[in-house]
Order: structure tokens, then sequence, then C-alpha cells
């Protein structure tokens, strides 16, 4: 990984850095349902960018129940995580889109998608050596393209906005 990054760091970026790339790799999509939220006053000791990233979130900012086990794992207790309501205990809600109603409570999308990242590295063939055997070495960085989208209750269609199906 410390060559990765340091290829990355020395290499890529510096060289052409008008150039747009294009992602060598397209991944799929990772779902990821948000079914907790962080209280952003006691959210510093996870760390200090949280309150610069998140100080317009001036209540919560959502996250994952595996995220909350492993922060608690680590020892990290002066937060307060609320549990949002999942999908099989509120019956009949329905996803953000779908909902006629503003004021109705349903299940929102957010997606994004990462055009271009480092990922692996490129390996690529050497001349034939002595032995008359071609040995692979590090020749660069192989991109990918990587989406996520990210699923999250809200108490009323207003907070979701950009969830809009077309």
């Amino acid at each position: 990984m410390a060559r990765l990054r340091q290829l990355f760091c020395d290499g890529i970026l510096q060289k052409n850095p008008h150039l747009v790339r294009t992602a060598e790799e397209k991944r799929g999509v990772e779902h990821l349902h948000m079914d907790m939220v962080v209280n952003v006053s006691h959210a510093g000791h996870l760390n200090t960018l949280i309150h610069n990233v998140c100080k317009e979130a001036h209540e919560g900012f959502y996250t994952r129940t595996a995220d909350t086990k492993h922060w608690l794992d680590k020892g990290i207790e002066a937060i307060e995580f609320e549990p949002l309501p999942q999908t099989v205990d509120v019956s009949g809600l329905q996803r953000c889109p779908s909902t006629l109603d503003l004021w109705q409570p349903c299940f929102c999308s957010y997606h994004l998608r990462l055009e271009w990242l480092p990922c692996l590295l490129k390996y690529c063939r050497s001349r034939r050596g002595v032995a008359g055997r071609t040995k692979p070495y590090t020749c660069g960085i192989r991109s990918c393209s990587k989406g996520y989208r990210f699923d999250y209750y809200v108490p009323h269609k207003q907070l979701c906005p950009w969830d809009e199906e077309t």
C-alpha cells in the first residue's frame, strides 16, 4: 500500500495535473444501508475532521451499525448513536420518489460514483532475462471507477430533494 501511495503521489498527479483521466476498470455499485445517526457534538472523538466537514449537519450524520460496532470495539464510548427505523420495522414505508406527501417519512437514496481512483499496482513484463523468462515489475497504477448507493430514513420527503426518479 505504501508503494501504491508513493507511485500515486509522486508520479501520476504531478506529471499531468490538467489531464482528464478515465478508469481502466469499472467496478460495481456498493449498496450501504445507513441505519444509525451519530450526534455531531459528541463525534469529535472519531476524527478531528468531523467537526469541520459535518458542521452543517446540526443534529447528526448517518452511518452503519457495523461502523458503530467498530468504534465501540475501539473503546470510543463518548458518542451518542441513535438507531433509525428499519425497513422491516416501519410498515408501508416507501422510497422517497414514490411518496406523494412532502411531510411523509420515506427512505432516501444518494448515489455517488468516484470516476477515477487508484486501486491496484500495474505490472508490466520485462524483456526476457538470461534464463529466457519474463519477470513482472511494477510500472504504474491501475485505476478504477467505483459507485456507492447510500439508503437512509428521513422523517419527511422534503429532506430528500436529490432522490428523484428519472
